[in-house]
């Protein structure tokens, strides 16, 4: 993987397990193609990075769930670094597993296709985003892995904990007006995502539109001018969004 100035692979593999393969839980509960893939089975794949993430993806008729740890899984895939896991992500790392060589087919199979899947939705084309469907679902998933990254960045990364020793306890709301909704739980400076609006946030980052959200996720819209203009709105505890944006700006990097 290409190294990015300020980066490392080490954040990187947490964003990379929890954001984007814990973005399946996502694709396979809206996805029709990408329920069928899995409908049916019943198996646990984990996986193990030294120096990095254990977590384990378990499919259940046509479900997916991230769990930490790759204890109790069925098929286990090792990394002897956090780079050569990010290698697993970008397609140029190919691991043999340690636990289930039997299970092999589901990996080979099911498991590629659901991955492919997933990687058309977060790496669309203007041509694909021409459909309504599309661009609803691929939004919603990008908005998922950056509500996870930014808590990964603000656990990991050594710029991104810096701006999370200034966030106080509370809960940071993300949402999109008429769209996912996500909770950022900070507490004691260690930030916690949950895929779902929280009851009762301290603050709250709306952005007005699935449209407008795109826009910014792509690059295309500049976040302090829409705030001006009142496409995101914000309320609630302001030093939370003030030092949650700072984080924001680290995401862009490694999600570029």
């Amino acid at each position: 993987m290409k190294q990015l100035h300020g980066t490392d692979q080490r954040t990187m593999a947490y964003i990379n397990l929890y954001g984007v393969l814990g973005a399946l839980e996502e694709l396979c509960a809206m996805d029709e193609e990408a329920r069928a893939l899995v409908s049916g089975t019943s198996i646990a794949v984990g996986f193990r990075v030294a120096g990095g993430p254990r977590a384990t993806l378990r499919f259940a008729d046509g479900a997916c769930r991230l769990e930490d740890g790759d204890d109790h899984c069925d098929i286990r895939l090792p990394f002897s670094s956090p780079e050569k896991f990010n290698g697993l992500i970008d397609g140029t790392v190919t691991p043999i597993p340690t636990k289930g060589l039997t299970k092999v087919k589901f990996l080979l199979g099911p498991f590629t296709k659901l991955t492919d899947r997933l990687s058309r939705y977060l790496r669309a084309t203007e041509a694909d985003l021409r459909d309504p469907e599309f661009f609803r679902r691929s939004t919603t998933l990008m908005f998922y892995v950056i509500a996870e990254a930014l808590s990964q960045i603000g656990n990991r990364d050594r710029i991104g904990r810096a701006s999370a020793s200034y966030i106080p306890d509370g809960v940071i709301c993300l949402k999109i007006d008429g769209g996912p909704a996500a909770a950022i739980g900070v507490r004691n400076h260690v930030l916690h995502t949950v895929k779902r609006a929280p009851e009762t946030p301290t603050a709250v980052m709306e952005f007005g539109s699935m449209e407008i959200a795109r826009e910014l996720f792509d690059g295309k819209r500049n976040a302090l001018a829409s705030l001006g203009e009142g496409t995101i709105r914000v309320r609630g505890l302001m030093p939370m969004l003030d030092n949650m944006n700072r984080i924001l700006d680290r995401v862009a990097l490694y999600l570029a």
